[in-house]
């Protein structure tokens, strides 16, 4: 599975699941969104994480597992046992590494034996992650995992499009893998370590018209295991959740029950459709004005737009709107979701080397 592919699936509501493995991790990166360290020890239960990816079936699965942290191949045989179970059902696995392993100067077995079990493999990189790990440890890493016949892809940050190290480290990915790994490039976002220095994140570009949500589209098992609509880290980390954007727990819920409540929320068909600023000023022009999330997060306290989503996105007419939004967002490919949500100058990067992008799966099934 290509980079391309991965990210060109992320309008697709429940087309893929992202799951937080832990939030421990062996760097100290000083921009870690998640807070993430090697004292931190919050992680969802191996078991319930276990039960939660075998209720996937080939009838009713996501496309793709992410899995993330904190640091997920702490968790090496975890990783590989989702990861073959997932694959059972016909779901393929990609997973983000902070690298902390290429200090070592090779795949220690049980890495490999993780990274063995994925179709994808994405290493992040930028300057605090370089303080941790170097550069060319990651390259050689990222060579290793190549030749276990995984497809590889980095996933790069810095401050805007006018830092000088994205330059750098784009050139010099360039150079190192003739063109044939591509790269993943976001801004630094203001949470966890970065929260009193990055600047304020660019979640969708500024505007009055409808700006659809990719990012409410997969389901997000956080680190207690609570399962959430969005992958926004306040969202993520904030207790309690709002209702709309709580989905279950993989304690008590399956893949099913998370995904009927993905796909048949009136609200959150909306949010993805025209999303959730548009619906604060169309229906409570009252309301104070937040950031893009902040408007989300506080959508279920609107009674107006309640109401609203309900007459509006309720049953096969929302479905409807729902599956459209996801297509139209589908159809304009991988290059342009990340113009819209990453660094928008290095988007053409994302692009896998064949250039893939594929047919929309299906996604009919939204409840009504």
């Amino acid at each position: 599975m290509e980079l391309a592919e991965l990210i060109g699936l992320r309008p697709v509501p429940a087309g893929g699941v992202l799951v937080t493995l832990t939030r421990r991790c062996p760097l100290r990166c000083t921009h870690c969104s998640t807070g993430s360290g090697p004292q931190v020890r919050e992680e969802p239960e191996a078991d319930a994480l276990e039960r939660f990816v075998s209720s996937f079936t080939t009838a009713d699965r996501p496309e793709v597992m992410m899995l993330t942290g904190g640091e997920p191949l702490l968790r090496p045989g975890l990783v590989a046992s989702l990861a073959r179970s997932a694959r059972a059902a016909g779901t393929r696995t990609a997973l983000l590494s902070g690298m902390f392993f290429a200090r070592s100067g090779g795949l220690p077995d049980p890495v490999r034996r993780a990274v063995r079990a994925l179709d994808h493999f994405s290493a992040s990189l930028d300057l605090p992650h370089e303080r941790e790990v170097p550069r060319a440890a990651v390259f050689r890493a990222v060579r290793e995992i190549r030749e276990l016949g995984v497809p590889v892809s980095f996933h790069l940050t810095g401050t805007g499009e006018d830092d000088g190290y994205l330059v750098d480290i784009t050139a010099d990915i360039g150079r190192t893998f003739g063109g044939t790994v591509p790269s993943l490039v976001n801004e630094v976002r203001p949470f966890g370590r970065a929260a009193s220095w990055a600047r304020p994140a660019r979640t969708v570009p500024d505007g009055e018209g409808a700006l659809p949500c990719a990012m409410a589209a997969w389901p997000v098992v956080a680190f207690d295991g609570t399962v959430l609509a969005c992958c926004n880290q306040d969202a993520v980390d904030r207790r309690p959740v709002p209702p709309h954007l709580r989905l279950g727990h993989v304690a008590q819920d399956d893949w099913a029950a998370v995904r009927a409540r993905t796909l048949g929320s009136p609200l959150l068909r909306l949010v993805r459709t025209v999303g959730p600023a548009h619906l604060r000023r169309r229906w409570s022009p009252g309301a104070p004005a937040g950031s893009y999330c902040e408007d989300c997060r506080r959508l279920g306290t609107l009674p107006e737009v309640v109401a609203a989503a309900d007459a509006l996105a309720s049953g096969a007419v929302g479905a409807l709107l729902d599956l459209t939004a996801a297509r139209r967002q589908y159809d304009q490919g991988p290059v342009a979701l990340v113009r819209r949500h990453g660094c928008a100058a290095y988007a053409p990067l994302v692009a896998a080397p064949d250039g893939g992008h594929h047919s929309l799966p299906a996604v009919e099934g939204h409840g009504s």
